[in-house]
C-alpha cells in the first residue's frame, strides 16, 4: 500500500494537489521573479523527468511544475535543491515576494527592488498568518508590481523641487504631469524674470516623470524614498491597499513598520481573514493610530 499522504505538510512547502488526487503540482520560490539560466535549465529538466514536461507561469512571478505524481514529490525536491531552486509556499502563510526590475534596469525605478525584496523574503517568507500574506515591491508609482494589489506594497517615490534658474519655460512638466501637479504662474520671479511653476504636492503621485523628463533639469528629487500601502487584496473581495505612510525616507523606519503591520494582522486576524478586511473591520482610523503610534506588539 502507497504511504498516506500529508496534504497539510505539502501544501505547507507549497506541493499543491490538482482535480487529479495522486497528481501535484510544485510552487518553486522566486524573489523578484528572478532566476538564473542553468536554474531554468534544470526546471525544465525536472519537468521532463517528473511532470509532462511543461511549467506554468503564475501570476505573482511565481513557477510551477504540474502534474508530479506524490511518490515523485521528494525526489524532484531533492533534485532541484542542488542548483538553488527551493520549494515556494501555499496556505494561510506569507508568499514569495515579488518585485518589477526597479532602478537597476528601469529608467523610472526609484529604488533598488531586488535587494529590498530579498531582506523581506528572508525575513518573513513563511511565515504562518491568518491567511495568505502577499508582499510586492514596485520601483515608483507606475506600479508595474501592483503593489496596491498586495498585503503589503512598498512602492519606491520622490518629491521634487523646481530649480528656478535652470527652466527655460517649454512647459513639458506642465503638459506631462499624471495628475496636474505642476502648475506655470504667469507673475515672473523676481530673478530670473520668466513664469514661475509651483508644485501641488497634495496631488503629487510621487512618481519620477518631471524629474526624468525635464530637458532643462530644473526638476530635480528634493526627497526621495518609499510608500506604504496595506491591507491590499484581489480575489472573490478586492481591496485596494491603503498608504500608511508617503515618503519614508530611512528603510530602517520602512521596516519597522512593515514588522509592525505584519505582527498586528497576526495578532488581531480572523482565521481565513485577509489582512485588509481586518482593517475594514476594525476601523482604518484605529489601525493606522496603533501603527503609526502605538507600541511595537
Amino acid at each position: 500500500m502507497e504511504p498516506e499522504i500529508d496534504l497539510a505538510a505539502f501544501k505547507k512547502i507549497g506541493m499543491i494537489q490538482q482535480k487529479q488526487k495522486e497528481y501535484f503540482a510544485m510552487r518553486l520560490r522566486t524573489v523578484g521573479g528572478d532566476l538564473t539560466a542553468p536554474q531554468l535549465k534544470k526546471i525544465s529538466e525536472i519537468a521532463e523527468k517528473y511532470g509532462k514536461g511543461e511549467v506554468h507561469l503564475s501570476t505573482r512571478q511565481g513557477l510551477e511544475i504540474h502534474n508530479v505524481h506524490h511518490t515523485n514529490l521528494e525526489k524532484a525536491r531533492l533534485e532541484l535543491e542542488p542548483a538553488g531552486i527551493y520549494m515556494g509556499a501555499c496556505g494561510p502563510r506569507v508568499r514569495i515576494v515579488v518585485a518589477c526590475p526597479g532602478e537597476a534596469t528601469c529608467r523610472w525605478g526609484i529604488i533598488d527592488t531586488k535587494i529590498l525584496a530579498a531582506e523581506l523574503d528572508k525575513k518573513y517568507f513563511r511565515e504562518d498568518t491568518p491567511h495568505k500574506f502577499k508582499l510586492s515591491v514596485t520601483g515608483c508609482p507606475h506600479n508595474c508590481a501592483k503593489a496596491t494589489e498586495n498585503d503589503i506594497g512598498v512602492m519606491g517615490a520622490l518629491l521634487p523641487r523646481w530649480i528656478a534658474s535652470f527652466c527655460n519655460d517649454c512647459q513639458l512638466c506642465v503638459n506631462i504631469c499624471p495628475t496636474k501637479a505642476i502648475e506655470r504662474l504667469e507673475d515672473k520671479t523676481a530673478k530670473t524674470k520668466k513664469p514661475g511653476y509651483i508644485l501641488r504636492k497634495k496631488k503629487c503621485i510621487n512618481c519620477s516623470i518631471c524629474t526624468l523628463s525635464c530637458p532643462a533639469n530644473s526638476w530635480v528629487i528634493a526627497i526621495k524614498g518609499y510608500n506604504l500601502f496595506i491591507g491590499g487584496t484581489m480575489g472573490k473581495i478586492p481591496r485596494l491597499g491603503t498608504i500608511l505612510k508617503k515618503l519614508i525616507t530611512s528603510k530602517e523606519e520602512l521596516h519597522a513598520l512593515i514588522e509592525k503591520s505584519l505582527r498586528y494582522y497576526q495578532r488581531e486576524g480572523r482565521k481565513k481573514e485577509r489582512f485588509g478586511h481586518m482593517i475594514d473591520r476594525i476601523g482604518w482610523v484605529k489601525v493606522k493610530e496603533e501603527l503609526l503610534h502605538g507600541k511595537q506588539g
